[in-house]
């Protein structure tokens, strides 16, 4: 069985007028999975991260910056993407949360994968930086409460969002027992992400698109770069950071993805996973912000997950 978590505290983090990230993302996502068609999806709240957790990744300085920073009306910006309000830290812990959760029941047996449906993203938050929308760093936080609490031995992060996800690389950077495998717009936001950029260990690995590239381009690079490198890894836990901006409609990036091509990458994932007795998936949203494409790629992927 599938696994569908959220909360709605994650619609509390709110932003500017315009601003593309926004909950109507998540509301967007609410609506197209309460069609029938998922109505056998596992359903459960996301707790309250503890801070304890969030610590694995991100150092306790820093996560009372953030919850320091917190206003108790308006908005703060962290920077010109960035920004907090009043229920920005709430949201956050319950973002980070979700995954934790997501990591506890999958691992255990007591669904076969999950989906984490929350906001704010988390991939472009450094240990120490905020930035790129993100607080915290979900992906990576679920990383290593899998490796903490689960004996995890080797961990996977496979990113297609459309940006580079450079919090989750430097994370894990120097890091053997995780791989961080990344398809994503170059170049774009934040900067990051060339071929040459792999990790202490050669255990990143990027490979770039161009602008105007579509998702039969996707897909090449998918098979040839990042699916035989996850399969020799051979991961305890697969971790997705679901970004779907770079559908063909979304206003943050020039990539011609399709519905379908998220479809397809969830199912390669997930083959790999299935090839492992012990193997797990869990995927955790990050971007996406032309709302209807958003819901429909989300309601392709949580499809896949669900038949595999």
């Amino acid at each position: 069985m599938t696994l569908l978590i959220t909360h709605s505290a994650c619609l509390e983090h709110l932003t500017p007028p315009g601003h593309p990230e926004c909950p109507e993302r998540l509301r967007a996502i609410e609506r197209v999975l309460e069609h029938e068609k998922f109505m056998f999806l596992l359903r459960e709240q996301c707790p309250r991260a503890e801070l304890e957790i969030i610590a694995l990744c991100h150092p306790r300085e820093y996560i009372e910056r953030i919850r320091t920073a917190v206003p108790q009306r308006g908005l703060v910006e962290l920077d010109d993407d960035t920004v907090l309000s009043a229920g920005s830290f709430e949201a956050s812990l319950r973002a980070a949360g979700g995954a934790i959760l997501a990591v506890d029941e999958v691992m255990a047996g007591k669904a076969k994968n999950a989906f984490v449906a929350i906001r704010p993203a988390g991939h472009h938050a450094e240990a120490s930086t905020a930035m790129g929308f993100c607080l915290f760093n979900n992906a990576a936080i679920a990383v290593r409460h899998a490796q903490r609490r689960h004996g995890a031995e080797r961990a996977a992060i496979v990113d297609f969002d459309a940006h580079h996800g450079n919090g989750s690389q430097q994370i894990f950077w120097s890091d053997r027992t995780v791989m961080y495998c990344t398809t994503h717009e170059m170049p774009l936001f934040p900067g990051t992400g060339s071929i040459s950029e792999r990790g202490e260990y050669d255990n990143v690995v990027n490979a770039p698109l161009r602008a105007g590239d579509s998702g039969e381009t996707f897909r090449e690079a998918f098979e040839i770069a990042i699916l035989p490198r996850l399969q020799a890894f051979g991961p305890d836990l697969i971790v997705i950071s679901a970004g779907f901006d770079a559908h063909r409609l979304d206003p943050l990036s020039n990539l011609h993805f399709s519905e379908a091509d998220f479809g397809w990458a969830t199912r390669r994932i997930m083959e790999i996973a299935d090839a492992r007795s012990a193997g797990g998936v869990i995927s955790v949203l990050e971007g996406g912000y032309a709302l209807e494409s958003l819901a429909q790629s989300v309601a392709v992927h949580v499809t896949a997950l669900m038949q595999s």
